[in-house]
């Protein structure tokens, strides 16, 4: 496996919102010390006077940073901002600067990334295409992956991610459920350091299909794939009822959840822990790892925005590109 760079690239995000306050709260902590910011420094400087907190900006190629301190590699804004007002033009400066850590990943230069939150809608308003992050890195990647949203109690993979409900049951396919469910065993094998997975898969009608009643997407799809890679050594459990499947006793027997749709399982996870919770892109040749959260540019440099999605994804993404870098690609199942 080629050798990566275990430093992994920090993007606040939105400048208005608060990515980079949280960014701050970040940096006084000891997740600060494989962390380079690819950002505006200004912008930083303004979120640490903000909220009343000390940052100091260092070179990125400091040997170390210390609680207090952040690596930097400076991409000015197109123009200044203030926190809670929304300007297209510095879009471009933000994608801009999603797509350089993402280079910078694939080219090692970087084991991978910790994001903050973007704002979709002034992307699309400055005349990009931007549906999320996780499908613009996958694109640059021009591989496939798997949203998962992960607490401490719960892992939720999505067969399907953004999509109106009425184009679900078309975008479920034996071929792309077959690929979804091997990049979340990978993702657990490498990323998780889970020596042998269980994976529970949901079905997608109500009781999940009752023998064909209520569907016909379990038996047509969803359990020939399971029995097929089940032939190839995978714990595969299901289809499972939706509504019964993140009862505790259940949950006990899985390591992760495979939900066919978004609304299927992010409503569970997010109750169980939204605040502990943390979004993971699983199949990028890098780690990604991102708050759960929005913008909420209503509270942005005010000091009342939580950090604690941010810390855990700093962490997260820390031990991942630990366990990636002692994993071996052999161990997977061919």
């Amino acid at each position: 496996m080629r050798e990566q760079n275990s430093r992994l690239a920090l993007l606040p995000g939105e400048p208005s919102g608060v990515g980079p306050e949280l960014c701050v709260r970040l940096a006084q902590t000891d997740a600060t010390a494989n962390l380079v910011a690819i950002c505006d420094g200004e912008l930083l400087l303004q979120a640490a006077t903000a909220i009343e907190l000390p940052l100091e900006l260092i070179d990125e190629q400091a040997a170390e940073a210390h609680p207090g301190q952040l690596r930097l590699r400076h991409r000015p804004r197109a123009v200044t901002s203030n926190f809670g007002e929304l300007d297209v033009r510095n879009a471009a400066y933000v994608h801009s600067c999603i797509v350089e850590a993402a280079q910078a990943s694939r080219a090692g230069q970087f084991a991978g990334l910790v994001t903050g939150p973007v704002h979709k809608g002034v992307l699309n308003d400055a005349g990009f295409d931007f549906t999320g992050m996780t499908e613009l890195l996958a694109a640059d990647a021009d591989c496939p992956v798997v949203m998962m949203l992960a607490n401490d109690s719960l892992r939720v993979a999505l067969a399907t991610t953004h999509l109106p409900l009425r184009a679900v049951p078309d975008a479920i396919t034996r071929e792309g459920l077959a690929e979804t469910i091997e990049i979340v065993h990978a993702a657990l094998l490498s990323d998780f350091g889970i020596a042998a997975p269980r994976i529970a898969v949901l079905g997608l009608n109500p009781h999940a299909g009752e023998a064909g009643h209520l569907g016909r997407e379990e038996i047509d799809v969803i359990e020939p794939v399971m029995q097929r890679l089940r032939s190839r050594g995978m714990s595969l459990i299901g289809p499972l009822p939706a509504d019964t499947a993140f009862l505790p006793q259940k949950l006990a027997g899985f390591d992760a959840v495979l939900a066919m749709y978004h609304d299927q399982g992010l409503p569970v996870l997010k109750h169980s822990g939204f605040d502990r919770a943390v979004n993971i892109t699983l199949g990028l040749p890098y780690v990604r790892v991102a708050v759960d959260h929005g913008t909420a540019l209503d509270m942005a440099g005010k000091g009342l925005a939580d950090a604690s999605s941010l810390i855990l994804a700093a962490r997260t993404a820390t031990e991942f590109a630990q366990r990636r870098a002692r994993f071996a690609p052999q161990n997977l199942l061919a």
